[in-house]
């Protein structure tokens, strides 16, 4: 396996680590960009920064300001496409942009040193991430509905970026291999080039001829928010920033990467309710759904490839970046020792139960 030394642009952009805006320049942007008197705080990020807007009326909002070596296009891109999905009439629901006092929805900010970042605002979405709540199937339907909704709105989407290079992109997951060298522990990296040969010889010639488009490409349970009293019900889909255009299927695979279960059997009824829900919206092929474990293990892979490089070069933040690490080597622990065709006929039988057999 040929292991190029030389970073990627996608290695590029994350490894490039930029002066941060504070909390006085965000106050600050506040108010020029948008008219806004507020007090501005943190809120938690991997590339971008993102703050916490909170005005003296109550009324709260998200400024975003984007790494200032990410491409201007691509800006333009997640804009292009959030401003798409805005106009599916709140199916899904996602937050809105709110447009700035000169009516423009992107604002270009260079501050002292030269860096150039992209400024914008959405609604603050009143809700409670995925991750802090309890699970059920109802919760579960609704995941998978809610991405199937966000895929049907932008099936017609198109941009001259949507094909950028990305590193979170599995699709391209052959892409990461000299990462894997810097795995420390041999059976750890043994684990995940057993996955990467596996892809390489088998995944990724399969997806050729699949149906692909512009999809959301990290459902974490960081990115989803619930209605605070009704955790069954989804608030918002969040963060376009991995936006790419890619095989339909991997939308749901990101997805389902994050509902596996630490079991002989990984493919947890949690999983296989989402992909049913999903199905009903936005009906995949067999050989699609045959690929979602495959597609699962790949995300796994790239999610201990990328984290364990990040969190080594940037320790201050490694808890936030860490954050879905060990859930990753576990899957991909419990995924390497599954037969194949028994976790791709588990999914097809999944995908042919009524809705109504899982309530």
């Amino acid at each position: 396996m040929n292991r190029s030394t030389r970073p990627s642009a996608g290695q590029a952009l994350f490894a490039a680590e930029p002066p941060k805006l504070t909390l006085a320049d965000a106050e600050a942007l506040a108010l020029s960009c948008y008219g806004l008197t507020a007090r501005a705080s943190i809120l938690s990020s991997e590339r971008d920064q993102n703050f916490l807007i909170q005005c003296a009326d109550g009324a709260a909002f998200v400024l975003k300001a984007t790494h200032p070596a990410e491409d201007p296009a691509v800006t333009d891109f997640h804009t292009q496409a959030q401003l798409c999905l805005m106009r599916a009439g709140g199916e899904p629901p996602v937050p809105r942009l709110i447009p700035g006092v000169a009516g423009d929805y992107v604002h270009w900010h260079e501050d002292e040193d030269g860096a150039r970042r992209a400024i914008r605002l959405i609604t603050y979405i009143d809700g409670v991430p995925l991750y802090k709540v309890a699970r059920s199937p109802a919760q579960h339907q609704a995941l998978g509905r809610a991405l199937a909704q966000f895929d049907l709105a932008l099936a017609n989407f198109s941009h001259p970026m949507a094909d950028h290079e990305l590193l979170w992109d599995l699709q391209h997951a052959d892409r990461l291999a000299d990462l894997l060298p810097r795995i420390a522990e041999p059976e750890r990296r043994a684990l995940a080039e057993r996955h990467l040969d596996r892809f390489i010889r088998h995944t990724q010639p399969a997806l050729e001829g699949l149906r692909r488009q512009v999809i959301h490409n990290d459902l974490n349970p960081y990115n989803v928010m619930v209605e605070p009293a009704h955790p069954e019900r989804i608030a918002a889909l969040l963060d376009f920033g991995d936006m790419v255009r890619a095989p339909l299927v991997q939308d749901l695979a990101v997805a389902g990467a994050y509902l596996l279960q630490d079991a002989p059997d990984p493919l947890s009824p949690a999983l296989r309710h989402c992909v049913a829900s999903y199905h009903q919206a936005l009906p995949l092929t067999d050989t699609e759904i045959a690929l979602l474990p495959d597609l699962i293990a790949a995300r796994h892979l790239i999610t201990v490839a990328i984290t364990g490089w990040r969190a080594e070069q940037h320790p201050e933040n490694r808890q936030y970046i860490l954050r879905n690490n060990g859930q990753a080597w576990t899957g991909l622990a419990r995924l390497d020792t599954m037969p194949r065709q028994q976790a791709s006929d588990i999914l097809l039988a999944a995908s042919l139960t009524p809705m109504e057999s899982f309530t």
